[in-house]
């Protein structure tokens, strides 16, 4: 299992959580060895919450790329310390785009200009050349602008190194993702 010792102990800096757990709520501690293997948690005894999903959170250090900013709006790039991206961008409620999509619990998307992704020159990806639209991004609009699926985050202290306002949200992806856009 990922980030676990045998002994189902979690190693330093790794976090079991609710997947819906709020982001400044508290770790959940892990329960039976059992539940680990089943990958489910004790939620409390609410009748609605008994057992949720387990899901592994990682604090990750960021480090800026770009932003496409205007008063109102910023999405944001991040390069990250695990090889990845962290994606900071509106957050989609357009009907139709999101009947289109399979979007697990513990994913969502994000809405971002295109012009976002030429920061990926900043960590050695050409955006440029971007010929490949694929996972993780999921659509296109009309305006250019590119729908992003990828891990939702949700680390508290991940996210206490950002500036999101209300109508955003942010996603995690792997470099190895983000390369296939380029042809890498």
């Amino acid at each position: 299992m990922l980030g676990l010792s045998k002994f189902g102990h979690e190693p330093n800096g790794v976090h079991a959580v609710s997947p819906r757990a709020h982001p400044s709520s508290t770790l959940v501690t892990l329960g039976h060895p059992l539940d680990m293997l089943l990958g489910y948690v004790n939620a409390g005894r609410s009748s609605c919450n008994l057992r949720q999903p387990l899901r592994w959170e990682k604090t990750v250090q960021l480090r800026f790329l770009g932003k496409e900013s205007t008063p109102t709006n910023s999405p944001t790039l991040y390069a990250t310390d695990e090889d990845s991206y962290v994606i900071q961008g509106w957050i989609v409620n357009d009907e139709a785009i999101l009947a289109q999509l399979v979007i697990p619990d513990d994913e969502t998307i994000v809405e971002v200009p295109g012009a976002l992704l030429d920061y990926l020159s900043l960590d050695g990806l050409d955006a440029a050349d971007m010929r490949n639209l694929v996972p993780p991004i999921v659509h296109v609009k009309e305006n250019g602008n590119y729908i992003i699926q990828g891990r939702r985050v949700t680390d508290s202290n991940t996210l206490s190194q950002m500036s999101i306002p209300d109508y955003e949200t942010c996603v995690h992806v792997s470099r190895s993702a983000v390369s296939l856009l380029v042809g890498g």
